[in-house]
């Protein structure tokens, strides 16, 4: 084992309620790193009894402040920081996850040898999806390309030095606070690294169109919160993305409907779904081995236009409000 990697990693792991799915993630982290953080939030179970029975340090974050995955990060950062100076990295992961034999050490070797990249991160693989369609694409939504990135996810190996220079995560977002500090990251000039190995196996357990619906709202918000913070920038961050669901969702149904009252001329519209959809699904099956999934993906990209659409409506009422969003829970 490489001592090296025992001393200057660390790991933060976050989660709630998992159960056996977080002691399946500490003995992971354990077969690698010494120095490991668990912070609950406010979990009903036995899950911080059981990080506490395997030897990790925790944290018991306090929910009289709004929680957020973001702050949950922060604070483990900050611990084991403040407990292990030594450390150099930090590997998150999220407590429903299992960190993969060769991955840290992979990450590790990278991270040391390319002294301008801030973070690495991997393939991260859905442990069950034959269980749901929506695990299926939740599987397909995990396997970015190869190379440089402009974001990671919730699992990601983390130079401290660059993590300490932009303050960590954005605590007051309630989703989509890793592409958000990789942003900042980037503009200061940290480059992220998509490799090829694997990385993690992770248990969406989504069974139910309800918690696509939700988890496809959290993003829209997400969108929407972005674009709101850095959609001025040089690169314009999340406007696109905001653009797309205003179309699709927004300005082409409006049209729709007045075309049928106003004029009926305009009704052949409806026919840019359906073109849509037939577009996507061949872009998607010269990618995937099957053309039924990717039907299906793309019925999941275009369809969740309208459940973001309502995650960004909720953000926009939120800050004409002055009221700080809420979690938007799919599980």
């Amino acid at each position: 084992m490489n001592e090296l990697l025992l001393k200057e990693i660390g790991v933060v792991i976050i989660g709630r309620n998992e159960g056996e799915r977080l002691v399946t993630c500490i003995k992971s982290a354990q077969n690698d790193v010494s120095h490991i953080v668990y912070v609950d939030s406010g979990s009903m179970d036995a899950s911080l009894a059981e990080a506490k029975n395997l030897s990790v340090d925790t944290v018991e974050l306090d929910m009289s402040i709004p929680f957020t995955a973001a702050r949950a990060r922060n604070e483990g950062a900050e611990y084991l920081i403040a407990s292990y100076p030594f450390l150099k990295y930090i590997q998150f992961v999220d407590g429903d996850c299992e960190v993969q034999p060769s991955w840290l050490s992979k990450a590790y070797d990278f991270l040391t040898t390319k002294t301008d990249y801030a973070i690495a991160c991997g393939r991260r693989r859905e442990r069950y999806p034959g269980h749901s369609i929506y695990n299926q694409l939740c599987d397909l939504e995990w396997n970015s390309a190869i190379g440089e990135a402009n974001s990671c996810g919730g699992d990601a190996l983390i130079r401290i030095e660059a993590f300490q220079k932009v303050n960590g995560f954005d605590a007051s977002l309630i989703a989509g606070e890793e592409p958000e500090m990789c942003f900042r990251l980037r503009e200061i000039g940290w480059k992220i690294r998509r490799l090829g190995e694997e990385m993690t196996l992770h248990d969406a357990a989504m069974s139910t169109i309800g918690q696509w619906w939700n988890r496809a709202k959290r993003s829209g918000y997400a969108y929407a919160e972005g674009c709101s913070l850095h959609g001025k920038s040089p690169e314009q961050y999340r406007v696109r993305q905001v653009l797309s669901i205003l179309f699709w969702a927004g300005l082409l149904p409006v049209i729709i409907l007045m075309s049928g009252i106003c004029d009926s001329r305009l009704f052949f519209l409806c026919l840019l779904y359906p073109l849509q959809l037939l577009k996507l699904t061949l872009s998607y099956a010269s990618q995937l081995n099957s053309s039924k999934i990717a039907y299906y993906y793309a019925v999941s990209n275009l369809g969740s236009k309208l459940p973001q659409f309502s995650g960004m409506m909720r953000f926009v009422l939120n800050k004409l409000k002055g009221r700080r969003g809420t979690l938007i829970e799919y599980k």
